[in-house]
């Protein structure tokens, strides 16, 4: 069974927008550096031939990997999102015990993160320290840096 990938509608109309690129332009870009390399000449020896293949190979092997995201996507309605304790897509304010500043991150699919943004993959250690959290908890989250204490100050979405 393939696994299912959780994203915004906007996630996923980038993914889609991002396969048509790789479909439309990228692959046909390649299939012509193939074919001018191949004409000029010994392919036993041709190291453009060699290299446009291979970027071929990559590209075809990008192509599949997005068309399974897609196929197995499922789109999470921030209508059924509750703010009771921290889960995908909440906005949490946190305050950073060490030293009192204050940070907000917005915990998202992995596909979407931009930490510029203060948007973080729920995959990352900080995003699974903060899960299943209330309001006044404190998350203790192991970073290679050590450890943080961070006490939840709102959860929104």
């Amino acid at each position: 069974m393939s696994e299912v990938y959780y994203v915004t509608k906007e996630g996923l109309e980038k993914m889609k927008r991002e396969l048509e690129q790789m479909v439309k332009v990228e692959r046909k870009s390649i299939t012509q550096q193939i074919a001018e390399a191949r004409d000029k000449g010994d392919l036993s020896e041709n190291a453009e031939y060699d290299a446009a293949k291979e970027a071929q190979g990559m590209l075809e092997m990008k192509i599949s990997i997005l068309q399974e995201k897609i196929l197995n996507a499922r789109i999470l309605d921030e209508a059924n999102i509750g703010t009771d304790v921290v889960s995908i897509m909440n906005k949490v304010k946190l305050k950073n015990l060490k030293n009192n500043s204050m940070i907000t991150y917005t915990l998202v699919p992995e596909t979407e993160a931009d930490i510029k943004q203060g948007k973080i993959s729920v995959k990352t250690p900080i995003s699974k320290g903060l899960l299943g959290k209330k309001v006044g908890d404190t998350a203790q989250i192991n970073v290679p840096s050590g450890i943080l204490e961070f006490e939840i100050v709102d959860i929104s979405v």
